[in-house]
């Protein structure tokens, strides 16, 4: 049974999702490609006491602390064989570093895919934790993302700070 609660964090507040002791979706306010409340699951009402989002309360504060750099999260991603390939291949993106879309797409054997690369990127249904906020235009600019960005901007700069690298 689908089931979902909401924690705080530094980027506002965050919709986490779980399925089967997974964790399915982590959702911004006001993000693009938001489910509809009703498509998220019933509200869990012991919130981050259960499992698995008590575990993913407490990456995310150690993330946004900059003491975590890699989430151990159980995920259940569903999405179409080009999705799960392109979300698998944002995982190994490492922390303060950033590709751009044809970089990914290159990387992942589809040379020339970067739009799609780009509009699976946008699907991605647990943002942060896939970390799609790492992935910039061609010319290092920031481009597209789902949950605005300022946030994106907001992410990367944390990422930058903790592990001293210069991107911009």
């Amino acid at each position: 049974m689908r089931t979902r609660t909401v924690i705080d964090s530094a980027v506002g507040p965050l919709t986490l999702v779980a399925d089967e002791g997974a964790i399915v979706g982590l959702y911004m306010d006001l993000q693009r490609h938001r489910p509809a409340d009703d498509k998220l699951g019933e509200p869990d009402l012991r919130g981050c006491e259960a499992e698995p989002f008590k575990a993913a309360a407490d990456q995310l504060g150690a993330y946004f602390a900059g003491a975590l750099r890699r989430f151990t999260l159980p995920l259940a991603l569903r999405g179409s064989r080009f999705q799960l390939q392109v979300w698998a291949a944002l995982q190994d993106i490492p922390y303060g570093d950033t590709e751009s879309y044809g970089e990914l797409a290159e990387r992942i054997g589809s040379p020339g895919a970067a739009r799609a690369v780009g509009l699976a990127n946008g699907k991605n249904p647990i943002g942060i934790v896939i970390p799609c906020h790492r992935v910039v235009g061609s010319d290092g600019n920031l481009t597209g993302y789902g949950g605005g960005l300022d946030r994106k901007k907001q992410l990367l700069d944390l990422e930058l700070a903790v592990s001293g690298a210069a991107l911009f």
